[in-house]
C-alpha cells in the first residue's frame, strides 16, 4: 500500500467516532409532553418518570437518543391554547398530551403530529378520533374511562354513607367533562333517594362557602368529579374534612392526600403504556392505525385515619375489596 493510501486510511478511520457521533445526534428523536397538572405537583413527577423508565426500558435514552421536553398547564384552559400553539410551532416527532382540556387544544392545532393522548375522557364523542379501533387520524393513545363510572362514584358514596340524601358533586362547568359527569349522576340520584347539588370549583374561596353552607343540613356527601381540577384538591380536601363530608374522589392520589376515598384508574400507568405507543411511532407506525385503549384496572383507595376524623366507620366489605387502605 502506497503512503498516502495508508495516511488517507487513517484519517477516514480517525473520523468514524465523529462520524458516528454526528449520525446520533442527527437522529435523536423530539418528543413535547403537554400535561395538565401543575410542574410542581407531586403526582407531576410520578408521571414524568414513570414514563421516562418505560421509554428507557424500551431502548430510548434521554439526552442520547431522544430529547423530551415538558410544558404543564395547571389546568388552565388560556395557557393550554397558547401551549399548544407554541409547541406545535416546534414541530416536534410526536407530542404526549394528557387530558381534555390539552388534548382539545393539541387537536386544534395540528393535524399532521401524531400525538398520543392520556386522561382523556370519550375522545369518539369529542371527535379526536373516529373510533377507538381505529382512530383514523393523527391522534390515538388512552381512555381514562368512560362518564358511566361518575356513577360508580355515587354508589361507594352510598355505601360508605348509607343515609345520605344530598349529594354535592364538585365540578367546573366550563369543561365538557364536568358537564357529562354531573348528568351522569342527576340521571341516576332519583332512584337512591339522593338530591345532587352542583357546585362550581372554578373560584375556591366561592367553592369553600358553598360547602361551608351545603354542610349546614345533616345528611350530605360530596363527589368530586375530574372536572373538579386536579390543581384544586388541597382546597376541596380541606373544606370537605373541615365540614365532615364523606367525599369520594376520582383518582388514589386524593385519597393519598387527605381524601375520605377515591376510585379510579392508575394514573401513572397511562404514562407507562402510553410510552409503548410513542416508541411504536417513532419506529413508522401510524396513530390512525393503533387502536385507543382504556384502562386495564380501577382502584379503590380508603384512607382510615380520615375516616376517623369524619366520624365514619367505613363497611367491612368495602375495606376487603380495596386495593390500598392507608391508615
Amino acid at each position: 500500500m502506497k503512503r498516502r493510501e495508508f495516511v488517507s486510511l487513517i484519517g477516514v478511520a480517525a473520523a468514524w467516532p465523529i462520524a458516528a457521533l454526528a449520525q446520533r445526534l442527527g437522529a435523536m428523536r423530539r418528543i413535547v409532553v403537554v400535561g395538565a397538572l401543575a410542574p410542581d405537583d407531586v403526582e407531576t413527577v410520578k408521571r414524568s418518570a414513570a414514563f421516562e423508565q418505560a421509554l428507557a426500558a424500551l431502548g430510548w435514552t434521554k439526552g442520547g437518543t431522544i430529547a423530551i421536553e415538558y410544558h404543564w398547564i395547571a389546568n388552565d384552559t388560556a395557557l393550554a391554547q397558547k401551549t399548544a400553539v407554541e409547541v406545535v410551532a416546534l414541530a416536534p416527532d410526536v407530542l404526549l398530551a394528557s387530558s381534555n382540556i390539552v388534548i382539545e387544544q393539541l387537536w386544534k392545532a395540528t393535524g399532521t403530529i401524531p400525538i398520543v393522548m392520556v386522561q382523556v375522557i370519550d375522545p369518539v364523542g369529542s371527535g379526536y378520533v373516529e373510533s377507538m379501533a381505529r382512530p383514523g387520524g393523527n391522534v390515538t393513545g388512552f381512555t381514562q374511562f368512560e362518564y358511566s363510572l361518575a356513577g360508580k362514584w355515587l354508589d361507594l358514596l352510598m355505601e360508605i354513607a348509607p343515609r345520605t340524601s344530598r349529594v354535592a358533586v364538585l365540578r367546573d362547568p366550563t369543561r365538557s367533562t364536568g358537564i357529562g359527569q354531573f348528568a351522569v349522576i342527576q340521571a341516576m340520584a332519583p332512584a337512591r333517594g339522593v338530591e345532587p347539588i352542583p357546585i362550581n370549583t372554578s373560584d375556591v374561596a366561592d367553592m369553600e362557602r358553598r360547602i361551608t353552607a351545603f354542610a349546614s343540613v345533616p345528611n350530605g356527601g360530596i363527589i368530586a368529579t375530574v372536572a373538579a381540577g386536579a390543581n384544586r384538591r388541597a382546597a376541596m380536601i380541606a373544606a370537605a374534612n373541615k365540614n365532615r363530608l364523606p367525599t369520594i374522589f376520582p383518582y388514589r392520589y386524593y385519597a393519598a392526600d387527605g381524601g375520605l376515598a377515591s376510585y379510579g384508574p392508575n394514573t401513572v400507568d397511562q404514562y407507562r403504556r402510553a410510552a409503548s405507543y410513542i416508541d411504536r411511532i417513532l419506529k413508522g407506525e401510524k396513530p390512525a392505525n393503533l387502536p385507543v385503549q382504556g384502562p386495564t384496572k380501577y382502584e379503590l383507595t380508603i384512607n382510615l385515619k380520615t375516616a376517623k376524623t369524619l366520624g365514619v366507620t367505613v363497611p367491612q366489605s368495602i375495606l376487603a375489596r380495596a386495593d390500598e387502605v392507608i391508615e
